[in-house]
């Protein structure tokens, strides 16, 4: 008789919990957060509801004006303006890979074996990708003045954290043999970084390269919002004389300009990667 409470309990069937009490808490903790924050948010940004109930009409009233498009704009102010902006892109995004590969190299601790060096390099790379392509356009602008050369150095330095943070994890990922290999063989380290670590990670650097250009033709486009030329001028003026015929064409454009160089990028990863 005293064994029949023993082996009740031990064929009771056992409760199975996703979470745990403490998991539980912690996402209904998360939850209302969220919740707090879209509230908090909504009552911050000061929503108008007569805008926001008349945006469907005025959207409405801009896309009448827009049709038809203007064509006959196209040539020479927008042609101009893609031509200035691809360059600026492609510019850009050269003087990016210069200044890219030797911060990669330095910000990676297996290559470049001084802290200071690593710590200095980080710095200038979280340096250029905490601050917005508009906001280094902005800057450039007032150094050189309004034109295509603060585009450029806008694009670059915008590009010069993205490039160089991956090239240093991909130096930092790279198998150590080959290095050992060319060491023990008595290799000079610019001959180790020739024939170890750059044939290891060209096929990263140049996709880097290909999606970094392709990013910066897209990110160009609006610089001349600021100042900093391309099409993003011919956008800004078109928008503020109200030219809405024009604005389409431009955004046409734009829209056609970024299609061409995905298929460019694609087609030269296919035959480069």
């Amino acid at each position: 008789m005293s064994e029949m409470p023993t082996l009740a309990a031990a064929t009771a069937p056992v409760k199975w919990e996703r979470f745990t009490f403490g998991q539980r808490m912690l996402r209904y903790a998360l939850w209302i957060f969220c919740v707090w924050a879209i509230v908090q948010s909504a009552a911050s940004i000061e929503i108008i509801p007569e805008f926001l109930y008349d945006a469907p009409e005025q959207m409405a009233d801009m896309l009448s004006r827009m049709w038809p498009v203007d064509w006959a704009y196209y040539q020479p102010d927008v042609h101009i303006g893609l031509m200035e902006t691809i360059q600026m892109a492609t510019l850009g995004t050269i003087l990016s890979l210069v200044m890219a590969l030797p911060l990669g190299v330095m910000v990676a601790p297996n290559v470049t074996r001084s802290k200071l060096l690593n710590v200095i390099a980080r710095v200038i790379l979280v340096t250029s990708r905490s601050v917005n392509s508009l906001v280094w356009a902005m800057l450039f602008v007032a150094i050189f003045g309004p034109g295509s050369l603060a585009g450029m150095f806008a694009i670059a330095l915008r590009s010069v954290g993205f490039v160089g943070k991956l090239v240093g994890e991909a130096l930092e990922q790279m198998p150590k043999g080959p290095i050992e290999a060319l060491q023990a063989a008595g290799a000079s380290k610019f001959s180790q970084l020739w024939y170890g670590y750059w044939p290891q990670i060209k096929p990263a650097f140049w996709s880097v390269t290909l999606l970094r250009w392709d990013i910066n033709v897209r990110e160009s486009g609006v610089l001349g919002l600021v100042g900093a030329g391309g099409i993003g001028v011919v956008l800004n003026t078109c928008i503020d004389l109200f030219q809405w015929d024009r604005v389409a064409l431009v955004l046409i454009s734009i829209f056609a300009v970024v299609a061409l160089a995905e298929i460019v990028v694609l087609q030269i990863r296919k035959r480069l990667l």
